[in-house]
């Protein structure tokens, strides 16, 4: 386990296994436009991992990139590698999905262009330099590694979401999001880890993770709100915010709650990300995903 302060004078030793990115292969030409049947509101949320994350996603390889420099441990550096290879094939994964319902009558590009304008303008590298510079790449580390956190909670919840396989939810966007929910457990450690290698300082991981929650809660909420109001079907039903906690309530999503019950533990003395989830299940799931099965044929 990776200790609270001082990390950058311990060697890295988190992960026993090397973390690479994988080559896959999705078809969605048959998923449509509600995937999952019967549950549009829960689809919507769904759809906001091809939005929001591999926009989020992109800001954070760019800033694990810049840190690569500072991180001596060449334990943690493979990490890194890995970890920005995976994210860059997430975005180009999602992406796919969502020129796919696009072309399905779900037009959301000006939202997405949009996302891009505020992520690179909050979150991106402004070109300060000296200390100011410094201090921004530490910022920016501790609010991805709180990211990170709620994204590792959400992929271990898709990797044991048995509901949506009992709704008949598409094989291949069930695939998506379980495979890209076992690459966050695998990789859970890396973004926390960089940051405790360059700051580690308790302070700013409170402060960031605290910013991290109360930044992705309203955006997932907004942005299935506006996928519904785009969604051009007759029979999406009224009141996307019933839907949403009734979803929630039959456990077809996540509970928005984990945004605020995950925060004590994540600010636990002596929190590891590596005591999250199944890291045995992620990776039995990543070496049988279907789209890894097709990339391989």
């Amino acid at each position: 386990m990776a200790p609270e302060v001082g990390a950058a004078r311990h060697p890295y030793r988190d992960e026993a296994h090397a973390i690479n990115a994988r080559d896959v292969h999705f078809d969605f030409d048959s998923v449509p436009l509600h995937y999952i049947p019967g549950e549009v509101l829960a689809t919507h949320i769904v759809n906001v991992m091809h939005l929001v994350l591999p926009e989020g996603e992109r800001a954070m390889a760019q800033a694990l990139s810049e840190a690569l420099p500072q991180i001596e441990d060449e334990r943690l550096r493979e990490a890194v590698r890995g970890f920005v290879g995976q994210e860059t094939m997430h975005a180009s994964s999602h992406e796919a999905a969502r020129r796919h319902l696009r072309e399905i009558g779900l037009d959301v590009d000006s939202y997405v262009d949009k996302i891009a304008w505020l992520v690179d303008r909050v979150l991106g590298d402004h070109g300060w330099g000296g200390h100011a510079e410094q201090e921004w790449l530490k910022e920016r580390l501790g609010l991805f590694a709180g990211m990170e956190h709620y994204t590792a909670v959400l992929g271990e919840w898709l990797l044991n979401a048995d509901v949506l396989e009992a709704k008949g939810m598409h094989p291949a966007m069930l695939d998506l999001v379980r495979w890209h929910g076992a690459e966050e457990v695998e990789h859970r450690s890396v973004v926390y880890d960089a940051f405790m290698h360059v700051d580690g300082s308790y302070a700013r991981k409170a402060r960031t993770a605290i910013v991290a929650g109360a930044t992705l809660l309203p955006l997932f909420i907004l942005s299935a709100g506006y996928l519904y109001r785009k969604d051009p079907s007759p029979d999406k039903g009224r009141n996307w915010g019933m839907q949403f906690l009734n979803a929630t309530h039959r456990g077809v999503i996540p509970s928005w709650t984990v945004f605020f019950t995950e925060l004590p533990r994540y600010l636990r003395p002596g929190f590891h990300p590596s005591q999250l989830g199944s890291m045995d299940k992620a990776l039995r799931y990543l070496a049988h995903s279907p789209a890894a099965r097709a990339a391989g044929h």
